[in-house]
């Protein structure tokens, strides 16, 4: 008689049945059947047939030396305050490696997490085949390197690439330069960039913004939404002094809209706003958002193939640079026109 625990059958009692070792069963559901008679291998196969045995499938993934498991760990910044998965930027990035990794037919591991010393802990506990880091900007990637053994691609890394790691990057720089020059073509002068910091990517948009707009000034703002809200309405006049605004993000372009909505100023009659990353939401914003988009399913596609080139060891990228490309739609006032239109009445 078979007994089964929780009404499921285990490798215990197929064993028992045949009288062979549980070891044994364990191998033929593996693939592991070398040392293994070829009749022994036929009557577990049919037992378990005929059993409807189902294998847990992480017991099996983490026994095999190709996994199939690829990682997808996220930076837990605070700026998301605990909300992480919820940012559009980080849910269309998600969701972009996940059709790939299906349609590769591997499974997704994520984690979201702070801690980076915990990154290679994960990386070993499920045997991972490969791994994705995403949102970990100036981080000490040599170390991790050298604690990690399998390949990994990052996402907006800031390090010098070699060994088992690409980064892949979009072209921050020229979306700051294609935003200037779109808001010089429609006559601004005075531009405000919104960040809240002034390193890697954010830096490199601005950047390039000023490169077009010699005037751009930079301004910080808080990372927490309450404590933004209030800086904005202490520096409302201030802002006002300034034709449009460039946020280094769609988060923060669009929440500057609702706020400015709040406080009476109009977009883009009164101020005119770009963004960056070109988010779903920007199209369902009042009005709708003008940005600099980039191409999450190119990333993702990019990223596997690159991990795949890592692990057959045929990869030769080690920084990989994507175009990105900016999308008008209403938020950005053609003052320009406007100037003229005012000086004919």
């Amino acid at each position: 008689m078979m007994y089964m625990k929780n009404g499921r059958i285990r490798i215990v009692d197929i064993a028992e049945e045949l009288g062979v070792s549980t070891a044994t069963v364990s191998n033929v559901i593996h693939g592991k059947t070398k040392k293994i008679s070829d009749e022994t291998v036929k009557r577990v196969q049919q037992l378990l047939e005929e059993r409807q045995y189902i294998p847990s499938m992480a017991g099996v993934l983490l026994a095999q030396n190709d996994s199939k498991i690829i990682g997808v760990v996220i930076h837990d910044h605070e700026k998301y305050e605990g909300h992480t998965l919820e940012d559009q930027f980080i849910s269309a990035s998600v969701n972009a490696l996940a059709k790939e990794i299906e349609r590769e037919g591997k499974f997704l591991m994520l984690k979201v997490t702070d801690q980076w010393n915990k990154i290679p802990q994960f990386a070993s506990m499920w045997n991972m085949e490969g791994m994705v880091l995403i949102g970990f900007c100036e981080q000490d990637y040599k170390k991790l390197r050298e604690q990690m053994h399998i390949p990994f691609v990052v996402y907006d890394g800031y390090m010098e690439s070699s060994g088992n790691l690409v980064n892949i990057e979009v072209n921050h720089f020229d979306g700051g330069v294609q935003a200037g020059s779109y808001l010089k073509s429609m006559g601004h002068r005075e531009v405000l960039c919104i960040s809240d910091n002034n390193v890697c990517m954010d830096m490199e948009r601005f950047l390039g913004l000023k490169s077009e707009i010699q005037n751009a000034e930079l301004m910080l703002i808080p990372m927490e939404q309450e404590a933004r809200i209030i800086f904005y309405r202490e520096h409302l006049e201030e802002i006002k002094k300034y034709t449009a605004v460039f946020a280094v993000s769609d988060y923060y372009a669009i929440d500057f809209i609702q706020f400015l909505k709040s406080a009476g100023v109009s977009v883009p009659e009164d101020l005119s706003v770009v963004g960056f990353d070109n988010v779903r939401e920007c199209e369902k914003c009042l009005p709708a958002l003008t940005t600099i988009k980039q191409d999450y399913e190119e990333r993702a596609v990019l990223a596997l193939k690159l991990l795949n080139q890592l692990k057959s060891g045929e990869c030769r990228e080690k920084n990989v640079r994507l175009p990105v490309i900016l999308i008008e739609r209403d938020s950005v006032r053609d003052v320009k026109n406007a100037q003229k239109y005012d000086g004919i009445l």
